[in-house]
């Protein structure tokens, strides 16, 4: 049977390529937004292994969700975090994507590109993200304490858990809780943690990590 071109007569033989079509791009387009897979970590099972191996990965990425809180102002919002040895971009945005904002290193300099696609060279980052947003976090630190690790640039106090995990930090003026920890790269990472210093508390939850060969 031949269709004809009028497919407002409804024929099931008309409403079949139009279907199959459908179901290609959907396929195609499942298939282009999967995440990537994340490599797998090498086996963690003590404190020292977990600063070890932690400690020289310098390719990977989580995302999930952040809350900033002070007394007079807050933020909640996804953040998508990617480290590549020195270098870092931070996306956060706010419900839907608005008012999203980069912030972008290279461990010498920030450069904060806010919602309107403005770019700032920042000379000091936390205290100018105070001065613009009435909120700020621990950016120079952030990279390490998602991993479950202590900046390494400065001094820390650790309590470790009996699965060799950071429970609690103390670091930079930072009193920071790590209460929950959760599959990543094959090895045990942290899931929910929370930094609070005098006016301000940030609470993140990660959902997903990747970790690059």
């Amino acid at each position: 049977m031949t269709c004809v071109s009028d497919c407002s007569l409804k024929r099931p033989e008309c409403d079949r390529p139009i279907a199959a079509v459908a179901l290609v791009a959907a396929i195609l387009l499942v298939t282009g937004c999967a995440a990537p897979h994340s490599a797998l970590l090498p086996e963690i099972d003590s404190w020292e292994t977990r600063t070890s191996v932690l400690g020289s990965i310098d390719d990977w990425e989580f995302g999930g969700r952040i809350a900033v809180k002070t007394e007079s102002d807050g933020f909640n919002g996804k953040l998508r975090w990617a480290q590549q040895e020195d270098e870092f971009s931070a996306t956060a945005s706010g419900p839907l994507g608005a008012g999203a904002i980069r912030i972008e290193g290279d461990g010498q300099s920030v450069t904060l590109t806010d919602k309107d696609g403005v770019r700032t060279q920042l000379e000091d980052a936390e205290l100018e993200f105070r001065y613009r947003y009435g909120w700020s976090i621990p950016i120079a630190s952030l990279r390490y304490w998602a991993l479950g690790i202590p900046d390494p640039s400065t001094p820390a106090v650790t309590e470790i858990n009996d699965e060799g995990q950071l429970e609690n930090l103390s670091q930079r003026d930072w009193l920071v809780s790590f209460s929950r920890y959760d599959e990543g790269g094959g090895q045990l990472m942290p899931k929910v943690l929370t930094a609070e210093n005098s006016d301000t508390r940030v609470r993140l939850v990660i959902d997903h990590w990747i970790f690059f060969d």
